[in-house]
């Protein structure tokens, strides 16, 4: 016998707005996080609203073992970081929380492949314990206000405009090791699928839409946007992938694509994308392309990430696939997926094609400037 619910309640479930929802957990989880903190650890981990004096540091992001700026797990007690991590997961899908989880214990697997030996001047290089929380603004109140947590290998970067989560990008993850051995044989594989998927599309494709695919038989030392503040054309150096004044990295002022001229330009960025159209593919590549977009997109909530958007055949058409580097596993390699609102970037190129970057980006909206601008237009127009 089916079961049904009475009309209002079937009502009031669907005028639920997901977004709203979400914003309200990130809310309830970022106020019990501050209110755990004394004056000295609130001093490091809130920075000033959205839109206001912040703004130069709310969106000067990192990937890379560095200081990304907040209050650390080692600033922290254990109660803390349970609160943290509460916060980590209400920005999350379960999926994406499990992924973030296991990129942070990867440090523990990076030191024993060095050997635990690899020093930059500080207590642990390695090191679990350095990752930063920092909240912009008051959670819950009318004023925007968003989060940041981020360490290597990881930065969520969330705002909240009008009580609705309004921006989830930049979205960087990352693994290195990108595959570890376990027992039994099996390898734990954080990013697989993400690799996975891209290389069985581009080996798919039809010869003459393979060369159009394939931008460079090379692959660039890290993905060509890196992490900029907007997706322009610039060429970021290794230097510009650091907090000023905590790590020198080694050639320090050359690109951090390792590319230069033809090359360069080959992969360089431009507002018409390169490469293949998912109009141009058959029904079972258009299936693995949105499956590919799914390992990136559905890190985060149902009802705030844009995966549905690609329900719609026209939004697949749009997506670009470009490619670099060699279609063999396990061989160096690079990939981007572009689209309006869309740049996914993964590359796997160091430790012997074992270090993974794989980020998402929204090149319209990243950390929500656009929302923000149009929120002030509105509220505080003078």
């Amino acid at each position: 016998m089916a079961v049904f619910e009475p009309y209002a309640v079937r009502r009031a479930t669907a005028m639920i707005d997901p977004r709203r929802e979400v914003a309200k957990r990130m809310a309830e989880a970022a106020l019990a996080w501050l209110d755990s903190l004394d004056a000295d650890q609130r001093e490091m981990a809130v920075a000033p609203p959205p839109g206001t004096g912040a703004e130069d540091e709310r969106t000067h992001w990192f990937y890379t073992p560095t200081d990304h700026g907040g209050l650390t797990f080692h600033q922290q007690r254990p109660a803390q970081h349970r609160l943290v991590m509460r916060l980590v997961a209400s920005g999350l899908s379960e999926a994406g929380y499990t992924t973030v989880a296991t990129v942070l214990g990867l440090e523990n697997v990076l030191d024993r492949v060095e050997g635990f030996s690899v020093n930059w001047g500080r207590e642990r290089t390695r090191d679990p314990g350095m990752y930063y929380l920092r909240v912009f603004g008051e959670p819950g109140g009318p004023r925007p206000w968003g989060w940041r947590f981020g360490g290597h290998h990881v930065s969520l970067n969330h705002l909240v405009v009008d009580g609705s989560v309004t921006a989830t990008t930049p979205c960087f993850l990352g693994a290195d090791p990108a595959a570890s051995p376990l027992l039994g044989g099996a390898a734990l594989r954080p990013l697989g699928a993400a690799e996975d998927l891209a290389r069985e599309l581009v080996r798919s494709l039809h010869p003459e839409l393979a060369a159009r695919a394939v931008l460079l038989a090379r692959p660039p030392n890290d993905v060509v946007a890196g992490n900029s503040a907007r997706i322009d054309d610039r060429v970021l150096t290794r230097r510009e992938l650091w907090r000023r004044g905590r790590h020198t990295p080694d050639r320090a002022d050359q690109p951090a694509t390792g590319l230069y001229g033809a090359d360069r330009r080959a992969l360089a960025l431009t507002p018409t994308p390169k490469g293949v159209p998912g109009s141009e593919l058959d029904t079972a590549q258009r299936e693995l392309l949105r499956a590919l977009l799914g390992t990136y997109l559905g890190r985060v909530p149902d009802g705030v990430s844009p995966l549905p958007r690609y329900d719609d055949p026209a939004a697949l058409d749009s997506v670009h696939l470009a490619w670099a580097g060699s279609t063999t596993a396990g061989e160096p390699h690079y990939y981007r997926l572009q689209g309006p609102r869309l740049l996914v970037e993964w590359t796997n190129v160091h430790r012997g094609a074992n270090h993974a970057h794989a980020v998402w980006r929204d090149p319209e909206t990243d950390f929500g400037g656009d929302v923000l601008a149009a929120h002030h237009a509105t509220h505080h127009a003078p």
